[in-house]
Parts: C-alpha cells; structure tokens; sequence
C-alpha cells in the first residue's frame, strides 16, 4: 500500500512548542501508512533536526535570513512538493502559513494550518495577512478552543476551523527523581528544597520580568525556595540584568536552552508560569505530566489545561502579586501541593495525550486527500 506523504512546513526548528511537538508527534505515528518530510528555513535554530531525523523524519533547510526571503521559496517548496510527490501539506506558524498558502495555490494539494495563537497578539501586518489568506488553506486547527474562537471571531473564514488540543508525550514526560536530583546537584540546589521553576523561550510573550517579581518576593518571605529558568531568547540579557538588580543570583539558575527537558521539569516542584498570551503552551503540559504543581496566569488556553483549585491557582495576566500569592499557599500547604502534582498527571492522561492528538491526526489528513 502507497504510503500518504506528509511536508510539515515550519520556519524553524528550534526549541519552541509548536517545533518540539514535531519530533514527538513522528515518534507517534504510523510510519507503515504514512512518510513525514519536514522543511524549515532558519538554519541558524536548528535544535530539533537531529530528534526528527532520529525518529524517521526527512528534512530539508531552504535558508532564508527574513520573512521576504521565505516567501521567496515558495517556488523551490512547489518543486520539492512534486518531486516528492507530496500528498498533503501541514503548516505551522503564520509566515510559514503564509508560504504554504501560496504553494497550495500552485499544485493544489490539501493544506492543513495548525493556529498557535490567539489573533489579537500577532502584529498587524501578520494579522492583514492572515485575512486576506486564510481561505487559501484546507483546514484550519486551533490548539485550544480559544485559538480557533479568535480565528472565527476576527477571520471569519469559509474554510472549515477544527479545535485539535495540543499533546504531550506521557511516557516520555514523566518524573524522574533520580534525573531531577542530578540537576539541583548539579546547580547547588538542596534535595529538600523546594524548586519554583520555568521552561520557555525568553520573549515578550513570556513575561518573565513578571515571573523574576513574583519570585524576588517569594524569595523574601520563603528564603529556601530555588528558581530554575530553563530557556533562552532575545530577552535573555534583559532577565540577567534583573537577576542582578534583584539580588537573586544565588538563588535564580539559567542552565540556558535545552533539548532535553525532563531532568528539569523532574527538579521542580512548582511551574510557575507567567505568560501574558498563549494557544495552549507545550511546556505547560510537559511540566503537568512530570507531576509538577501549576501556578499560572490565565493566559489563553491554559484556563482549558488548569482546572482552579483541582490542578493548580491561577490569577490574571500580568498580576505578578497573585503569582506570589498563590505559590506561597503551596508552600504554606505542602499536601496540597502534593494532590496538585497528583492530579496534574492525571488531568494530562485523560485529556491531553499526544497519542490521541497523532490519531485525529491519521484521520483528518487520507480524509482532506480523498476530497480533492
């Protein structure tokens, strides 16, 4: 039987959600049925090539250094499509959406764009773009209710909108205390500390300046407690500088980027996030299934992952006094946070494993082919 060959489209492949849940997804799949090919175009963030080649995954780099230049490729991408002889296309990202858009148009093969994000946060040129393309596509998935609520709200497309909910990898993602001693051995962090920690991209999106606040103040009051800031970014010196301007130095660790992230998510016993916008955040997730305790802000599809006080605390957006206080009643409460870190697990088994994410996967993509 002719296998179905998927292109996933994606500017980079760094260390971001949508791009970590590639390899992840591959890992998943059935390779009897179905051959993945992956093109990206940021040569420089190339973090989840050697995961996505390991786990059977064909992947070409077009570079393009800006957005103009990927756009430019739209001619190269069309020629790997029928050279390869392509079935469907899987998009993600807007620009990368945007290229895709304009290969579809070309050879007509089924495009699937995955939404990552709610509309309002993109820029207004993304935005402009994203209104006057968006039909140029198949099918549209938004991560979370609230993505594919925004799409409709400010797209208004005639093409079909379907909420498919992001996915972890629970096998994979799940504590390893002899792993999460390694790394507070390894970063001067008692074992019988308590570790207040954070996996993400430093960018605006993040607000870690939020984040760095509600620390400073927990610090004060609850000087035992560690941070771990696993990540990197073009906010990265503007957070080392608060470090310092804080006095957290010893107690606030940045191991910097990190492919693999288990060994920390198994050190925290807090993931406290603080995002001012997000779909529905991998990392999120990621920390539930490794059985850590959530205290984050209400951001975008984090209020469908967090039940209020049966998975974790939540407070507004940019309230960084609500992050202090909801971690600090965790500290002051340490069975509740035990039955958070329980139920956190359990919530991600039941309803957001990455193997039922890879099945809807299987069977949206032969439909979309059959109808064309």
């Amino acid at each position: 039987m002719k296998k179905v060959k998927v292109l996933h489209l994606i500017k980079s492949l760094g260390r971001g959600g949508a791009e970590m849940l590639l390899p992840e997804t591959l890992k998943l799949h059935d390779q009897n049925r179905f051959e993945f090919f992956y093109i990206y175009f940021l040569p420089w963030k190339d973090q989840m090539v050697k995961p996505i080649a390991d786990a059977g995954g064909n992947i070409t780099c077009f570079s393009a250094k800006n957005n103009l230049k990927l756009l430019q490729r739209a001619s190269e991408v069309t020629k790997f499509c029928k050279e390869n002889d392509i079935d469907i296309i899987h998009a993600h990202l807007p620009w990368s959406g945007f290229l895709a858009r304009l290969v579809h148009k070309r050879t007509k093969l089924p495009l699937v764009y995955t939404e990552h994000n709610i509309q309002e946060k993109y820029h207004f040129l993304t935005r402009t773009l994203n209104k006057h393309t968006y039909n140029y596509q198949t099918l549209a998935l938004g991560v979370s209710n609230d993505v594919s609520q925004s799409i409709q709200r400010n797209i208004k497309p005639h093409i079909s909108v379907k909420t498919l909910l992001n996915g972890v990898n629970t096998q994979k993602f799940k504590k390893n205390d002899i792993k999460g001693n390694e790394i507070r051995k390894k970063y001067g962090i008692p074992l019988d500390a308590v570790v207040v920690g954070n996996v993400a991209v430093f960018r605006e999106q993040k607000a870690i300046p939020v984040w760095l606040k509600a620390f400073r103040e927990i610090s004060e009051n609850y000087p035992e407690v560690y941070g771990l800031l696993v990540g990197a970014g073009p906010k990265e010196e503007e957070i080392r500088q608060l470090i310092r301007e804080f006095k957290l130095e010893g107690k606030v660790k940045l191991p910097g980027l990190q492919v693999e992230t288990l060994p920390y998510f198994s050190a925290m016993d807090i993931f406290m996030m603080s995002s001012a916008f997000e779909g529905l955040p991998i990392a999120l997730l990621e920390a539930m299934s490794c059985e850590c305790a959530v205290v984050s802000t209400k951001a975008g599809g984090v209020v469908e992952v967090v039940r209020e006080g049966k998975d974790g605390l939540l407070s507004a957006t940019g309230d960084w006094k609500g992050l202090v206080v909801n971690v600090q009643d965790l500290l002051i409460n340490n069975s509740r946070m035990e039955e958070f870190k329980r139920s956190s697990r359990i919530r991600v088994e039941k309803k957001f494993s990455l193997q039922n994410m890879v099945l809807e996967l299987e069977e949206i993509y032969p439909k979309l082919i059959h109808q064309f």
